[in-house]
Protein backbone atom coordinates (compact mmCIF):
# COMPACT_ATOMS: atom_id res chain seq x y z
CA UNK A 1 0.00 0.00 0.00
CA UNK A 2 1.50 3.41 -1.03
CA UNK A 3 0.25 5.89 1.13
CA UNK A 4 0.94 9.95 0.85
CA UNK A 5 0.27 13.00 3.08
CA UNK A 6 0.13 16.22 2.01
CA UNK A 7 -0.23 19.36 3.63
CA UNK A 8 -2.16 22.09 1.33
CA UNK A 9 -4.57 24.73 1.79
CA UNK A 10 -7.95 25.84 0.80
CA UNK A 11 -11.62 25.42 0.95
CA UNK A 12 -11.87 21.97 3.15
CA UNK A 13 -14.38 19.98 1.03
CA UNK A 14 -13.12 21.57 -2.76
CA UNK A 15 -9.99 20.88 -1.55
CA UNK A 16 -9.85 17.17 -0.90
CA UNK A 17 -11.86 16.20 -3.10
CA UNK A 18 -9.35 17.53 -5.81
CA UNK A 19 -6.46 15.87 -3.87
CA UNK A 20 -8.55 12.54 -3.80
CA UNK A 21 -8.40 12.31 -7.92
CA UNK A 22 -7.62 9.15 -9.19
CA UNK A 23 -6.86 7.79 -5.45
CA UNK A 24 -7.76 4.24 -4.25
CA UNK A 25 -9.19 5.51 -0.97
CA UNK A 26 -9.76 9.14 0.79
CA UNK A 27 -9.38 8.83 4.71
CA UNK A 28 -10.51 11.44 6.46
CA UNK A 29 -11.55 12.01 10.52
CA UNK A 30 -14.43 12.76 12.40
CA UNK A 31 -15.38 14.96 15.41
CA UNK A 32 -19.25 13.99 14.86
CA UNK A 33 -20.02 17.35 16.29
CA UNK A 34 -22.89 17.91 13.43
CA UNK A 35 -24.69 19.84 15.51
CA UNK A 36 -26.78 16.84 17.26
CA UNK A 37 -25.24 14.99 20.22
CA UNK A 38 -24.94 10.68 18.35
CA UNK A 39 -24.19 11.89 14.66
CA UNK A 40 -21.51 10.11 13.64
CA UNK A 41 -20.44 12.57 10.94
CA UNK A 42 -19.43 16.48 10.83
CA UNK A 43 -20.74 18.36 7.62
CA UNK A 44 -17.48 18.12 6.13
CA UNK A 45 -17.41 13.87 6.52
CA UNK A 46 -21.02 14.29 4.85
CA UNK A 47 -20.09 16.28 2.05
CA UNK A 48 -17.35 14.34 1.25
CA UNK A 49 -19.00 11.08 0.96
CA UNK A 50 -21.66 12.44 -1.20
CA UNK A 51 -19.45 13.63 -3.79
CA UNK A 52 -16.34 11.56 -3.67
CA UNK A 53 -15.13 9.67 -7.11
CA UNK A 54 -13.46 7.26 -4.69
CA UNK A 55 -13.80 4.83 -1.68
CA UNK A 56 -13.87 7.47 1.55
CA UNK A 57 -13.42 5.97 4.62
CA UNK A 58 -14.36 8.32 7.92
CA UNK A 59 -12.10 7.77 11.01
CA UNK A 60 -14.16 8.69 14.62
CA UNK A 61 -12.28 10.75 17.13
CA UNK A 62 -11.34 9.04 20.08
CA UNK A 63 -13.24 11.32 22.06
CA UNK A 64 -16.21 9.58 19.52
CA UNK A 65 -15.99 6.34 20.13
CA UNK A 66 -15.22 7.27 23.61
CA UNK A 67 -18.59 8.72 24.08
CA UNK A 68 -20.29 5.62 21.85
CA UNK A 69 -18.89 2.99 24.37
CA UNK A 70 -20.50 4.93 27.21
CA UNK A 71 -23.59 5.56 26.03
CA UNK A 72 -24.42 1.96 25.49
Amino acid sequence: ISVQRRLVSGRTVPTLLKEAEGAALLVVGSRGRGGFAGLLLGSVSQRIIERATCPVAIVPSPEVVAEERISR
